[in-house]
């Protein structure tokens, strides 16, 4: 679980993104950076039982900077008003698809995948899929991964046309056409502070194993 104090620092942050507030309440800050690394900690030595990968991670490999890159930015508030960590075979820099949690009061959500990944990696995904899209189908229609995620892979990141190579009439046309493959579990503030968060994250991340692994897969 996550206090309460961490969620209710992240809506007062929302409220005064200034460097002199942040200043003024730093030592909240560091008890709330703390709380997450903590939490990041216990994801990390419950879910490197079940993905090998993770296991050899630290928090400092997944979590990212409350400090925002404000240089080519027009929002020039200069901190996140969430906290997340990316937990990604070598580390949150890796290019490679990996698992997600990010804590943001109202916004808050586990998942996993590939954001944007660049044109030789998204190419070598869209292949793995047209080459096996039978094993594709079966696994983002395995039962448990439809409970977790009843929206499946989210599709809002989309060609208008089909990519090069590609005919509409190809039976995987709709993946094909992404240029990302994302999952979301959405978790309420109350849920973040439930004796179970770690859990139910741990269980969100298992159900999306096998599709983080086809994934790297294609681009290994």
């Amino acid at each position: 679980m996550l206090q309460a104090a961490t969620v209710r620092y992240l809506k007062a942050l929302k409220k005064n993104n200034n460097k002199p507030w942040f200043e003024k309440n730093k030592s909240t800050y560091l008890d709330a950076k703390e709380d997450i690394e903590l939490f990041t900690q216990a994801i990390i030595e419950g879910f490197g039982k079940i993905d090998p990968n993770i296991a050899p991670l630290r928090p400092k490999d997944c979590l990212f900077r409350i400090y925002r890159d404000i240089r080519f930015s027009k929002d020039k508030t200069p901190y996140k008003t969430n906290m997340g960590a990316s937990f990604n075979k070598g580390g949150k820099k890796m290019p490679t698809a990996g698992y997600y949690f990010h804590c943001e009061p109202g916004k808050s959500f586990a998942g996993g995948g590939i954001w944007m990944p660049m044109a030789p990696e998204l190419g070598k995904i869209r292949q793995e899929i047209d080459y096996n899209f039978d094993e594709w189908q079966q696994l983002i229609g395995h039962r448990n991964f439809r409970k977790v995620f009843p929206e499946g892979v989210e599709k809002e990141d989309i060609l208008s046309r089909p990519p090069k190579g590609y005919s509409e009439e190809d039976p995987a046309i709709e993946f094909l056409k992404l240029k990302s493959y994302i999952v979301t579990r959405p978790f309420t503030d109350e849920e973040l502070q439930s004796k179970t968060l770690v859990k139910n994250v741990l269980a969100t991340f298992a159900a999306m194993k096998d599709f983080v692994a086809f994934l790297n897969r294609s681009i290994e």
